[in-house]
């Protein structure tokens, strides 16, 4: 990472420190389908009755709206990432990678941040990702396909640079 790049990663750090005082840090890992219009700008993972939708936000706070996923195996998973915030992905690009068990996710995070090229996805690590989304900016969403036939529990990470220490969870494949 240059000296610029890191530079302004403290900017928006420090950005992220004073603005996002008093929130929660993460969604409890057993809230579902709805949510209370009194609590702005959290959201509950929307669930659906279709087996293996999934959809997850990332916001400008740096927080995924849950740290768990389910998902049922050897069926068709449909997965989608929506960034609710406003910063564009230059400055707050927020990606899911779901990541083979055992993966060391700092160390896949390190090899990431050299991967501005490929939106933060290391070409040297491929073999590690199960899957992943496009980098979306505020307001934007993508949805992958895929399947996973062992069940277990997949680790899944946001690449961009420094968010990996908030922004991370699990799969759980039943």
């Amino acid at each position: 990472m240059n000296t610029k790049t890191k530079i302004s990663v403290l900017i928006l750090m420090g950005f992220l420190a004073v603005t996002s005082c008093g929130k929660k840090e993460t969604a409890p890992a057993d809230q579902t389908e709805t949510t209370d219009p009194s609590t702005e700008g959290e959201a509950a993972p929307v669930t659906s009755t279709e087996e293996n939708v999934l959809v997850i936000e990332g916001n400008d706070q740096m927080q995924f709206n849950t740290s768990e996923l389910r998902a049922v195996a050897g069926k068709p998973i449909k997965l989608t990432l929506k960034h609710v915030g406003k910063i564009p992905k230059e400055a707050m690009g927020h990606n899911l990678v779901i990541l083979q068990e055992g993966t060391d996710q700092s160390a896949f995070a390190l090899k990431a941040n050299d991967a501005k090229a490929t939106d933060y996805i290391p070409e040297s690590e491929k073999a590690s990702i199960i899957a992943h989304t496009k980098l979306l900016g505020g307001g934007e969403e993508d949805t992958v396909e895929f399947t996973i036939d062992k069940k277990g529990s997949y680790p899944f990470i946001c690449s961009f640079p420094g968010h990996v220490a908030m922004m991370k969870g699990v799969l759980i494949v039943e």
